[in-house]
C-alpha cells in the first residue's frame, strides 16, 4: 500500500515538475518573442528618422532644381525683352532720324540750286552767307552719319545710284557716271536717297 502511494505521489510530482517546465519554458519563448519584437521594433524606430531625413533631403534638392530652372528661364527671358525692346526703340529712333533728313535733304538741294545761279562775285555777303549755311547743314548732317554719295567720275552703281539719262561718248568709260541731276545720301552706310545721275556709254 505505501508502495502503491509512493508511486502515485512520483506520478504526481514527475506530472508537475512537467507542467512547470513546460510553463517556464513557453514563458522564456514568449519574453524572447517579445524582446525580439521589441529590438525590431527599436530598430525601425532608429531608421525611421534617417529615410525620413534623407527623403526630405531629397525633396528640397528637387525644389531648389526647379527654383534654379525658373530663375534661368526667368533672366533668358528678360535678357530677350531687353534685347528685343533695345532693338525696337534703335530701329524707332533711326525711322525718326530718316523721315526728317529726308524732309531736310530738299532744303538743302535748294541751297545747292542757289550757289550753283549766283553769278555775282565769290565776295558777295549773301553768297558767304549761304555758302557757309550750306557747309553747316552738311557738317550737322556728317556728325548724324549722313554722308552724301559720290557719283561725276564714279561707276555706276545699282545699289546707290539711280540712271534718269544716258550718253554715248567716247571721252568717258563704260557706265561712268557724267553728270549728277540731284545728289544722293546715305545714313548709317543704308541709302536714304538714290543719286539721280546721267551715265556714259
Amino acid at each position: 500500500m505505501e508502495n502503491e502511494n509512493k508511486d502515485i505521489i512520483n506520478e504526481t510530482t514527475e506530472e508537475k515538475l512537467e507542467e512547470t517546465t513546460e510553463e517556464i519554458l513557453e514563458e522564456t519563448t514568449e519574453e524572447t518573442s517579445t524582446t525580439n519584437k521589441n529590438d525590431e521594433a527599436k530598430q525601425e524606430t532608429s531608421e525611421s528618422p534617417v529615410d525620413l531625413q534623407e527623403e526630405k533631403i531629397k525633396k528640397l534638392e528637387e525644389m531648389l532644381k526647379n527654383s534654379e530652372d525658373s530663375h534661368k528661364r526667368t533672366l533668358a527671358e528678360f535678357d530677350n525683352y531687353r534685347k528685343r525692346t533695345t532693338k525696337e526703340k534703335m530701329s524707332a529712333f533711326d525711322d525718326g532720324v530718316k523721315d526728317t533728313i529726308e524732309k531736310i535733304l530738299p532744303i538743302i538741294d535748294n541751297i545747292e540750286r542757289a550757289l550753283k545761279s549766283h553769278k555775282g562775285s565769290l565776295d558777295d555777303p549773301l553768297y558767304k552767307g549761304i555758302e557757309m549755311t550750306y557747309k553747316n547743314l552738311l557738317e550737322i548732317l556728317a556728325s548724324m552719319d549722313v554722308f552724301p554719295i559720290e557719283a561725276v567720275g564714279q561707276k555706276f552703281d545699282l545699289n546707290l545710284h539711280s540712271a534718269v539719262a544716258h550718253e554715248e561718248n567716247d571721252e568717258y568709260g563704260e557706265n561712268e557716271i557724267i553728270y549728277e541731276m540731284q545728289k544722293g545720301y546715305t545714313y548709317k552706310d543704308k541709302v536714304i536717297r538714290y543719286s539721280m545721275v546721267k551715265v556714259a556709254n
